[in-house]
């Protein structure tokens, strides 16, 4: 009875192989390739089929470089180009030399801001914008630095403002000539050409300055 029981095992091993090809007649094979079943993926509740991954988007970068001229404060000129988040400068040279090419300057116009704006105004008055006209038209320069000064009186932060606003608006006088403007600052009360003491000296302080450069 012992010596039955491992033939009876083996054979119900043989009968619980799948049937291939010679199971049609009568033969049993089994081919170890074939699977016998397929698994499906599991798919996690709530999760796509499939994890979108779409390609970055394309970004196309574009830029407009503006030349221009540099000049610094001391009359010598740069080639120049800004494009906005950066740019470039080189000396502007003399071909022949290779000197820098500098420009001549001078204070050609010191002008009371009482006779260009009213009080507490960065507005052109008539009479102001007029002079200036006047001005810019027969100056001759290549190019121009406008400074604007106030007195004393107020604080000094107004007064920065009150001078820069009036630099400005100067300057955008003279582009709409269609003159080169290098540089346009104002420096409200901290560069005083005569005593705040007096009503005279406060008058002086009061200035619109134009550097020409020739």
């Amino acid at each position: 009875m012992r010596a039955l029981l491992p033939a009876c095992v083996l054979a119900l091993g043989f009968a619980t192989l799948p049937a291939g090809p010679g199971a049609a007649n009568g033969t049993q094979s089994w081919d170890a390739k074939t699977p016998t079943h397929t698994t499906q993926p599991r798919q996690v509740r709530g999760m796509p089929e499939k994890v979108p991954n779409p390609p970055p988007p394309q970004v196309e970068v574009t830029a407009r470089w503006k030349p221009t001229i540099w000049i610094d404060p001391d009359g010598c000129m740069h080639w120049a180009a800004d494009g906005g988040a950066e740019g470039y400068m080189v000396h502007r040279v003399n071909p022949q030399t290779g000197k820098p090419v500098c420009l001549q300057m001078n204070t050609c116009l010191v002008e009371n801001s009482d006779v260009l704006f009213a009080t507490d105004s960065h507005s052109l008055t008539r009479q102001g914008r007029s002079r200036l006209q006047s001005f810019f038209a027969n100056a001759g320069a290549h190019a121009y630095a406008i400074y604007g000064h106030t007195d004393s009186r107020a604080s000094d932060e107004y007064n920065m403002r009150l001078s820069e606003r009036r630099a400005r608006e100067v300057a955008n006088l003279a582009r709409s000539m269609g003159n080169h403007v290098a540089r346009e600052m104002g420096f409200g009360e901290r560069m005083p050409i005569a005593s705040n003491a007096t009503r005279e000296g406060m008058a002086k302080n009061r200035r619109v300055e134009i550097v020409c450069y020739r």
